[in-house]
């Protein structure tokens, strides 16, 4: 396939992808300062938070990782859809089966016993809507993907104003909301995306699950690592940091998931070119170590400038949260340096997608998430609860450079090791004055231009080369 059309089938999936996400990342982006509001305290925000992140741990156990292999195996033109899809369904209904009966020991999970009911009726909405839209996606279906991202968004912050502000339920709302909205989502793509058209029972096919599950089991350990890394934190902080500060440990977990509200900017970003990139990384083979490099040195760009660009407007940006929600300010600048690392993780992890080596995804988040155990607990006593923050970047920066070295030996892809240390070395230079320089303003305005000046290049080559690609076909057309 020639390199125009390469770029151009990234780009255009990239787009469809971002429209189907941009609403709802939006969304959760104004809901944070919203739920500073509508809920009573941080204390409240904080178990809330913690509902969640227990949810996002349940969700890859319950489904044993099958989404991972229902998008690559679907991808793969000599599997029978049918096939794949009732794999995926019957492995999220047995997987939520054991999860009821573990239903004791899910009730030990701090805060967990009183709302057990719609924290599983959130595990199994998420999973089925996870199933259908990567389905989909393996069918190519990337305009309905947008589609149902711009209505799933519209349901939830309908049932956000609901559940919070009309009925004033809490914690319980913010749950009971996610739930009305992956359900409703997952009803619509089973229906508009065609996949009651797969739900054959007898298309289940019993060696086709067993490669699906030794290909997606070891991504169970592998979320569980992902998620240790960057939601243990919360549960450290509750267990480690009652008093600090004059706060109890749920305000001090409120004011941590407040910092979060920045980094997902880049989670974002990330996010959109991930998905559409994964289709890329399987479908386009020729000259594929070249098309890596290439795509990498120019993502990298770009999530380098974000990165300087969030940690110098953490501060000011802060003032649209409720007063006593400022402080969370410390906790963005090092979430953002472990948000730009998860990026740049996923990018290599498709390398590992391409080869089919889940294996080497669950040896690398291994490594991280205990190091990320280790560090949590040292950091918090030298540092207080700011110190979870430097404890995940640092967890995501080792499987990073586990990741680097382990898929050259699938494929070399040029890092330009030289240009990130250097815009790593000024991101840390920036939060630094932003920390211990009292008149911080002018160095880190100086020090994100410097970012921005040292990536210019790059991104304006690949800003060059699709402008080029659009006004072709606007002259042929």
């Amino acid at each position: 396939m020639p390199d125009d059309k390469k770029y151009s089938t990234l780009v255009s999936n990239t787009i469809l992808f971002a429209i189907s996400n941009f609403s709802s990342k939006l969304v959760s982006l104004f809901i944070q300062p919203y739920l500073t509001y509508a809920l009573e305290s941080p204390d409240v925000l904080g178990v809330t938070k913690m509902m969640q992140s227990v949810a996002n741990l349940l969700i890859p156990v319950v489904s044993l990782g099958v989404s991972f292999a229902v998008i690559r195996f679907g991808l793969d033109k000599s599997k029978d859809k049918a096939s794949v899809f009732m794999n995926g369904l019957v492995t999220i209904l047995l997987g939520f089966g054991l999860m009821v009966l573990f239903w004791p020991l899910v009730r030990l999970i701090p805060n967990a016993a009183g709302y057990l009911v719609l924290l599983y009726l959130c595990v199994l909405a998420s999973c089925l809507r996870t199933l259908c839209t990567q389905f989909i996606r393996a069918r190519m279906r990337n305009r309905l993907v947008a589609v149902d991202g711009v209505l799933t968004t519209a349901s939830l912050l309908l049932f956000y104003l609901l559940f919070l502000s009309v009925l004033d339920m809490g914690a319980a709302g913010y749950l009971l909301a996610l739930l009305c909205s992956d359900a409703c989502s997952a009803v619509f793509v089973f229906v508009a995306g065609g996949c009651k058209d797969y739900f054959r029972p007898r298309r289940f096919d019993r060696a086709l699950w067993g490669e699906m599950l030794r290909y997606c089991v070891p991504m169970i350990p592998a979320s569980i690592s992902f998620w240790i890394i960057n939601a243990s934190d919360q549960f450290y902080v509750q267990a480690m940091c009652g008093g600090v500060g004059g706060r109890s440990s749920e305000a001090w977990v409120g004011l941590l998931s407040t910092g979060y509200f920045l980094p997902q900017i880049i989670t974002f970003v990330g996010q959109f070119f991930y998905e559409a990139w994964q289709l890329s990384a399987v479908t386009e083979e020729e000259d594929r170590a070249a098309f890596f490099s290439k795509i990498f040195c120019v993502y990298a760009s770009v999530l380098f400038c974000c990165t300087a660009g969030i940690v110098w407007l953490c501060r000011p940006l802060m003032h649209i949260f409720r007063a006593d929600y400022y402080d969370a300010w410390q906790f963005v600048p090092f979430l953002v340096l472990a948000s730009m690392c998860t990026c740049l993780n996923n990018f290599l992890n498709s390398v590992y997608v391409v080869f089919k080596r889940s294996s080497s995804s669950l040896v690398t988040m291994l490594a991280g998430a205990a190091l990320n155990l280790v560090l949590n607990f040292v950091f918090i006593l030298w540092f207080g609860p700011v110190g979870v923050t430097s404890a995940s970047f640092l967890s995501l920066l080792l499987v990073f450079l586990l990741r680097a070295r382990s898929t050259r030996g699938l494929l070399v892809i040029d890092f330009h090791a030289g240009r990130m240390l250097l815009n790593l070395a000024l991101i840390l230079a920036e939060i630094a004055a932003l920390f211990f320089v009292k008149s911080w303003v002018l160095p880190v305005t100086l020090l994100t231009a410097l970012v921005c000046g040292v990536n210019f290049r790059e991104i304006y080559s690949m800003a060059q080369k699709l402008l080029g690609m659009v006004f072709r076909k606007l002259k042929k057309s």
